[in-house]
């Protein structure tokens, strides 16, 4: 019996070690030479490129410039004196903390320095110093410098993407690190001349929606408006109407990517935010388009309907007042639009009731995120609708008590003006491996969210209000446009902050079949004309008319334009004001509620265009 235990113990020894052997020649070998040549070698890693980042018709908006790493063998080192002055001058570096590293280092490799521009590293390889080393690699390159900067994002010193496009599709972009190897002994030294190369694979290249010709149209306009308004921020987005995708995105101020403050971090986040995407404001007369929209949509209101504005509604005892306190008198729903009237939304969204209308703004989906290929975005908010009291559901249908993103907003209108589709906003196309083989295509996914007649009539509706009403600044000369203005109080610690405005218009073109849609938002303007109207609209309008030179769009309606002087109107009583103004088909917005016209913009005698938007202080 002991004899058999100690055969079965023999054999079951044999067995271990046959298993342990099977496991070191076959199963594990790869490994354990890999493991065993990486105490022979010595590696310096080999960047990968970074893929390119273009806009829709292939032009580089992100690229690389070559730049190289220095490093430093301390073993292989010779003269350390010699190598610590020689890259201290070549490379602004502190001398004696490099002869301290190289000297004092236990480590078979140190990195000097990064970034190093091929000039410098070029004398560095002519003065062929022992020990020192180059590696190539690449640093991201902005063409267009300031354009995109809070879409496109930048990358860390490591070339590892941080935010924006460079953030969220980092994986795709940084590729596969390659090395050069060459053989050494277990200090570091080599002992060999021979090199081994193992070659890195460049990122993917991403095809984005953004047309770089747009982008320099937007970039100038909200430049202008900075430059004119004096405000807080300017901003600007143009989307395909049909697909979601961000033609243009823009936002003052901004930085030049070529030249990050990286030194100060805080002025790095602030304006690297994109304000477009991860901020909500509250809307105002611009969240009008979906009240009208889903009222059409649900039967509660037509072409007949009449509505009575004394310049206030009063809704659960409190006093609700008009933009035009003195009021817009009767109108239909055509005339209730144009004029931006309070007291007309409030009675659409009164009819619709909460579950209605709620219902149809989720649907347009307010409340939650759009889904854009983008770190960051806020959802808006929507009031709870259990909350929800009928004096909020009044100022909701005006746009108060409800905050949005603009590419939210603007992702609606789009919805609205389509035929009924809702959109998806993105920025990213199409992804392309280093082998040019196609690995990501964007798919367009959609819902109806409105019938195509309601859409027809949003258009016509929206229409109006540019070619006959207060957007009339918007249009341009021979070419049809929709639109609506916007302008709210801004609130600070849950009160309105008196003076702080957002100025707002969305417009979209062409109105029959619209392909484009902007939206310009000018934050808190320092000027008393504050109105969407006057400091937002003429942006559109510059936008779009250097749009359908671009693209060679023809106009499709001969319109002359009629020219009317402006009357002075300092001293007038209001109504006897805004008899003068309709007796010239001028429109106007109105500052104050007193009785007496104290100043214009424009002044009296300014000639002006018939239709044009003029500003009456009382």
């Amino acid at each position: 019996m002991r004899l058999l235990i100690a055969y079965l113990s023999i054999a079951f020894i044999f067995i271990l070690l046959a298993v342990r052997l099977f496991v070191v020649c076959v199963a594990d070998s790869d490994f354990l030479v890999q493991r065993g040549n990486e105490q022979w070698y010595r590696d310096l890693p080999l960047k990968a490129a970074r893929g390119e980042i273009t806009d829709r018709y292939g032009n580089v908006i992100v690229g690389n410039k070559s730049v190289y790493t220095v490093y430093v063998r301390p073993r292989s080192v010779t003269d350390p004196q010699k190598v610590a002055h020689a890259l201290s001058v070549l490379l602004d570096l502190d001398e004696q903390k490099l002869y301290a590293k190289i000297t004092s280092s236990t480590v078979g490799e140190i990195t000097v320095k990064k970034n190093v521009a091929p000039k410098e590293a070029n004398r560095i390889r002519e003065m062929a110093i022992d020990g020192v080393y180059l590696t190539s690699d690449s640093q991201r390159d902005y063409p267009y410098s300031e354009y995109l900067a809070q879409v496109v994002g930048y990358t860390n010193i490591d070339n590892e993407g941080q935010n924006g496009l460079e953030g969220y599709y980092d994986k795709m972009l940084k590729g596969v690190d390659g090395a050069l190897l060459v053989e050494s002994d277990n200090k570091g030294s080599e002992i060999s001349p021979l090199y081994s190369y193992v070659s890195p694979i460049k990122g993917a290249q991403l095809t984005t929606t953004i047309d770089i010709n747009v982008q320099a149209f937007c970039e100038n306009a909200i430049k202008v408006a900075k430059a004119q308004w004096n405000c807080k921020r300017a901003s600007m987005i143009v989307m395909d109407v049909n697909d979601g995708g961000i033609v243009a995105m823009c936002s003052t101020p901004t930085y030049d990517l070529n030249s990050l403050p990286r030194n100060d971090i805080n002025m790095l986040n602030a304006y690297s935010k994109n304000s477009m995407i991860v901020d909500v404001y509250e809307p105002g007369s611009t969240f009008k388009i979906f009240t009208t929209a889903l009222c059409i949509e649900y039967g509660k209101v037509n072409e007949n309907s009449r509505f009575y504005c004394p310049g206030y509604r009063i809704v659960d005892g409190q006093r609700i007042k008009c933009w035009r306190s003195k009021g817009h008198g009767s109108q239909d729903l055509s005339e209730g639009v144009m004029n931006s009237c309070n007291c007309v939304f409030m009675d659409l969204a009164l009819s619709m009731g909460v579950e209605k209308f709620y219902q149809g703004l989720r649907k347009f989906g307010f409340g939650a995120k759009t889904g854009i290929d983008f770190f960051g975005e806020s959802s808006g908010l929507l009031m709870r609708e259990s909350s929800v009291k009928t004096v909020d559901l009044a100022r909701i249908g005006f746009g108060q008590a409800v905050a949005v993103t603009p590419v939210q907003l603007l992702s609606s209108v789009c919805a609205t003006v389509n035929g009924g589709y809702s959109v998806k906003p993105h920025f990213v196309t199409k992804i392309s491996n280093t082998y040019g083989n196609i690995i990501y295509n964007y798919e367009k996914t959609t819902e109806r969210i409105l019938s195509e007649s309601t859409s027809k009539k949003m258009r016509e509706l929206l229409e109006n209000v540019v070619s006959k009403g207060s957007g009339k600044k918007a249009g341009v000369s021979g070419y049809r446009i929709g639109g609506k203005t916007g302008t709210a109080q801004k609130y600070e610690n849950g009160v309105i902050a008196q003076g702080k405005y957002v100025s707002s218009f969305v417009g979209f073109a062409p109105a029959d079949e619209p392909k484009y849609a902007i939206l310009m938002i000018v934050d808190e303007p320092s000027s008393y004309a504050y109105y969407g109207s006057i400091v937002a609209a003429p942006a559109v309008s510059d936008v779009f008319s250097k749009i359908f030179e671009y693209e060679k769009i023809e106009p499709t309606m001969s319109e002359s334009i009629e020219y009317t002087d402006m009357p002075n109107l300092e001293g007038v009583s209001y109504s006897e004001a805004v008899k003068l103004l309709k007796s010239r088909s001028l429109n106007f917005e109105v500052q104050g509620e007193g009785d007496i016209v104290i100043s214009t913009l424009p002044l009296g005698g300014e000639r002006i265009a018939k239709g044009d938007v003029v500003l009456l202080r009382t």
